[in-house]
């Protein structure tokens, strides 16, 4: 990994924190200390704090400067998440009652939206070379396309993906392409293993396709559970993985290369596609990007989903699935789906990438994300209960948070809904009640003073519902 200049006071804070020796509330030493002390430039301190704050470390208080946010006797960090592993067929009324909800008022007032506002989608940029396209295709984008998709465009993905293009189909979106795998290496009354908390569409997904489940714990510190994975395959006959190794939606976990490097493993002994679910990989706030499962894989038993629609507009619904060894059924399952995905978006993606300008958006498209994560954390932390726990992303926009357990959680969310604030309730991301005190915060629009009012009236609602 790539060592940063910060780190020479970082690391410091970082341990004395952990080793108690700096307390919780504790000021630290101001911007032009530091920057005198360790001869860095402000830039460098500033971007060394930014990073204490995204790991929940350290928080800023305007005009006062930099504070201790974490004390180690909170051990919300350390516990793990245990799971009876039980097969169980999805089943949603609730859960499609509460995401219904949410979507018809997710206009005002929502953390819950998985998809960049309209204020953060690069809408110039897209419209222009949407124009550009359509000078110099003019009729051409009114006929088929190849159902698997544009050639070049494939070639384009494969160059930045590191994946062979022969074996890359192009599909309406990443929930069609999660759709189009499943189907290829399952048959209704198959045994699925998925990630807990897992996000509510997988969950349909597979519900629609007449699929069993068992759910496979995600912990903080290691991500998705190898060990209760291997533990499932010896006692069950497991058809596939769905996984999301990436900035894990709804935790923001990154699964560790050695965990990816296991589970491509685990797949090769028991002969098990690993579906992996990359949506969210471009949006990583410090470093490089991380690693796909594929990557690591040399049996072809992992297929790659992903789209553009997280990282660019929900509206442009393209995506891809690169299948491996399992391309032939996968294309057949495609083109019963549709004859070919739309060739505007598709030349639009292929010019966005050939001229650089998709890096280009993604840049400073991370850099407002990462800062509103850390706006929003020392808010969260700010407002709420002091055993609250809200863990810091290192990419994507997911905050996972918990409530204390004295709070009476259905009263908060009940209260919550009511006076238009939308966060994703714990339960819908699980068939158990594991989460019930959980809750997914998203950060994808632009935070504006109206969101910090919110997220004060929803963390005084628990306060006072923990009072009682």
């Amino acid at each position: 990994m790539k060592a940063y200049k910060y780190e020479v006071f970082t690391s410091l804070i970082e341990a004395q924190i952990r080793s108690r020796i700096l307390v919780k509330g504790q000021k630290l030493p101001s911007i032009r200390d530091i920057k005198n002390k360790y001869s860095l430039s402000t830039s460098s301190v500033q971007n060394g704090f930014e990073y204490l704050m995204i790991h929940g470390l350290v928080e800023s208080r305007p005009r006062s400067g930099y504070f201790v946010a974490y004390a180690p006797e909170n051990n919300s960090i350390q516990r793990k998440t245990h799971l009876i592993p039980v097969v169980r067929d999805p089943g949603f009324a609730r859960n499609v009652m509460f995401t219904s909800a949410i979507s018809k008022n997710s206009e005002s007032g929502s953390f819950n939206t998985a998809a960049p506002g309209d204020l953060l989608v690069p809408q110039k940029l897209i419209l222009r070379t949407m124009q550009e396209v359509i000078r110099e295709k003019g009729a051409a984008l009114l006929r088929y396309y190849p159902s698997d998709g544009l050639p070049e465009l494939k070639k384009q993905i494969a160059v930045d993906s590191g994946l062979n293009p022969d074996q890359i189909i192009i599909t309406d979106g990443a929930l069609q392409a999660m759709t189009i795998a499943l189907s290829t290496v399952t048959i209704p009354g198959d045994i699925v293993a998925v990630e807990s908390p897992c996000v509510f569409s997988v969950l349909e997904v597979l519900a629609g396709l007449g699929l069993k489940i068992m759910e496979v714990p995600v912990h903080y510190e290691n991500g998705f559970d190898t060990e209760f994975l291997k533990k499932i395959c010896d006692e069950h006959n497991i058809r596939a993985v769905v996984v999301t190794p990436n900035f894990h939606n709804p935790t923001g976990i990154v699964m560790s290369d050695e965990a990816k490097k296991e589970l491509t493993a685990i797949a090769f002994t028991y002969n098990i596609p690993v579906i992996e679910n990359d949506i969210y990989g471009d949006l990583y706030f410090s470093g490089k990007r991380p690693a796909t499962i594929s990557c690591f894989d040399d049996s072809g038993l992992v297929m790659t989903v992903s789209s553009f629609s997280k990282t660019l507009a929900p509206g442009i619904r393209l995506g891809w699935l690169y299948a491996g060894r399992f391309y032939s059924q996968a294309e057949r399952s495609r083109f019963v789906l549709g004859r070919s995905v739309s060739p505007v978006y598709q030349e639009l993606m292929l010019k966005l990438l050939q001229k650089g300008r998709y890096e280009r958006h993604l840049r400073p498209f991370r850099n407002q994300l990462k800062r509103q994560a850390i706006e929003v954390l020392a808010a969260l932390y700010r407002y709420f209960p002091e055993d609250s726990y809200f863990h810091s992303p290192l990419g994507g926009y997911s905050i996972w948070g918990r409530l204390p357990e004295e709070v009476d959680a259905e009263a908060f969310f009940e209260y919550c809904g009511k006076n238009g604030i939308w966060f994703a309730p714990g339960s819908t991301f699980s068939l158990t009640d594991t989460y019930r005190q959980h809750f997914r915060i998203i950060f994808a629009d632009r935070i504006t003073t109206e969101s910090f009012i919110l997220l004060e009236k929803a963390g005084k609602k628990s306060k006072e519902l923990l009072s009682r």
